[in-house]
């Protein structure tokens, strides 16, 4: 643990160091007001919000693996990240002018809805095939995009980034360089669902066993698997209102600790959080370094690396 966060504190430095602009300790510390306004303006809120969305959405991917006892469930895998951009698409139409956080609310009540209804789905189909689960999250996701394109359209809400914040293109892609100090401050949001998530998590364990399972033992099935839902409802809500979408982190992250710490999610899931702060921090200054002084996007960087490694654990499966 003392390493992973000597790992996690290093490259938050690079990741406030790294950019077009170079910042120098020693300016900041001689009083030079450029440099200290980059840092505390740009920097800092962008180096917060990856390591926020890193823990947020590692940890969602653990508790929906572990409610479904399946690994290949996450909210790439489960239709989730399509919810929360149905989500988004309506509160464009109906809440137009209001602040972000109606937004990340608005989002956050169709992610519950969706995410119940593929709970119920999984719940119907665990036992036949660990891969089929996945395979039916993804057509779950794509009839939602699909949903939601059509709306996209209908409404003249085109899918292009460059058509300004009321696009619904520009949550269609993770990306941390337009995140400033006054504009990211909803994804915070997040954090109480994670503080929950760790003190339900043994309750998790046992609803990921059955609904007779969790009864036989005096637990109340339905409201701790709406507890688990909401969590993870209202953590990517938040995270892909303020930073967009990152694939396959909440489907990577969880397996590879689970690899080398067993399957305890009360032990794992510090770990898991920790290790997906460093996994999206690694990410960004790839990103940023990759076509130096452009920027690649960190959907993009995340949703390769992630593919690949998601493919790698199918065939280790298979």
């Amino acid at each position: 643990m003392v390493s992973l966060l000597g790992l996690l504190l290093v490259l938050a430095i690079v990741s406030l160091l790294v950019g077009v602009s170079d910042i120098s300790f020693l300016d900041i510390l001689s009083g030079e007001s450029n440099d200290l306004k980059l840092l505390t303006l740009s920097r800092i809120p962008r180096t917060v919000a990856l390591i926020i969305t890193g823990i947020g959405i590692s940890v969602c991917g653990l508790i929906m693996q572990q409610m479904t006892q399946n690994k290949f469930v996450s909210p790439t895998t489960a239709g989730t990240l399509d919810a929360v951009e149905l989500g988004i698409l309506g509160s464009l139409i109906f809440l137009p002018q209001e602040n972000i956080y109606l937004k990340v609310f608005f989002a956050l009540g169709i992610t519950f809805f969706a995410s119940l209804i593929f709970i119920k789905i999984a719940d119907s189909i665990r036992y036949r095939s660990v891969i089929f689960i996945p395979i039916v999250g993804l057509l779950f996701g794509g009839i939602i995009n699909s949903i939601t394109t059509f709306f996209a359209f209908q409404f003249n809400i085109v899918q292009d980034v460059g058509a300004g914040q009321d696009s619904i293109g520009a949550w269609m892609m993770g990306d941390f360089s337009g995140i400033l100090k006054g504009n990211y401050e909803p994804i915070f949001l997040c954090l109480p669902a994670v503080v929950i998530t760790y003190w339900f998590a043994n309750k998790f364990t046992v609803v990921g066993m059955g609904q007779d399972f969790a009864k036989n033992l005096g637990l109340n099935f339905r409201a701790v698997l709406n507890i688990g839902l909401f969590c993870v409802s209202l953590t990517v809500s938040s995270i892909v209102v303020t930073v967009g979408t990152i694939p396959f982190l909440g489907l990577v992250i969880p397996n590879i600790v689970s690899l080398f710490l067993g399957d305890n999610l009360r032990k794992t899931l510090p770990y898991t959080a920790i290790v997906g702060a460093c996994f999206l921090l690694l990410c960004d200054v790839i990103s940023r370094l990759l076509i130096f002084p452009f920027e690649v996007p960190i959907g993009m960087t995340v949703g390769l690396i992630g593919g690949v490694l998601f493919l790698i654990l199918l065939l280790r499966k298979k």
